[in-house]
C-alpha cells in the first residue's frame, strides 16, 4: 500500500548510508534524499570528486547516528527505483546541513553539475 506521503521515524543506527545523498532502510527500501546532490563515490569522474564524495558519506553517517531521523516520502521514485524523500535529523533538513557544510549543492532534479574543476 503506497500513500502519496509516508513518514517513517527510524530508530538509532537503523539506516545504511550508501553515499552522501542515498540511504537504505533496514527493510530494503532505498531513499534518494531530496534537496541536495553530493559527489559520486562509485562512478566519480576525478579523484577530487571521489574524495569529497567519501567525506559527504562519512558526514551523513555521523549525522544519522544517535539522533532522531525522520523520512518523509514524496510518493515518487527516481529513475533508479529509489523512493524520493525529505530527511530530517533532530528536526533539521539534511539538505540544509549538507549544503551549509560545503559537502553538497542544492539540487531540484536538474542536470547535475560536474564536481571536477573542468
Amino acid at each position: 500500500m503506497y500513500a502519496a506521503l509516508r513518514m517513517a521515524l527510524y530508530a538509532l543506527a537503523a539506516l545504511i548510508v550508501v553515499d552522501g545523498d542515498t540511504i537504505k532502510s533496514p527493510y530494503g527500501l532505498t531513499y534518494r534524499i531530496l534537496g541536495y546532490d553530493t559527489p559520486e563515490t562509485f562512478r566519480a569522474k576525478c579523484d577530487a570528486e571521489r574524495e569529497l564524495g567519501f567525506a559527504a558519506k562519512a558526514r551523513l553517517e555521523e549525522l544519522l547516528s544517535h539522533r532522531e531521523v525522520r523520512v518523509l516520502e514524496s510518493g515518487k521514485m527516481d529513475r533508479y527505483g529509489r523512493s524520493l524523500a525529505r530527511v530530517t535529523v533532530d528536526g533539521e533538513d539534511l539538505a540544509v546541513v549538507m549544503v551549509r557544510e560545503g559537502l553538497a549543492r542544492p539540487y531540484k532534479g536538474e542536470k547535475r553539475q560536474s564536481w571536477c574543476g573542468v
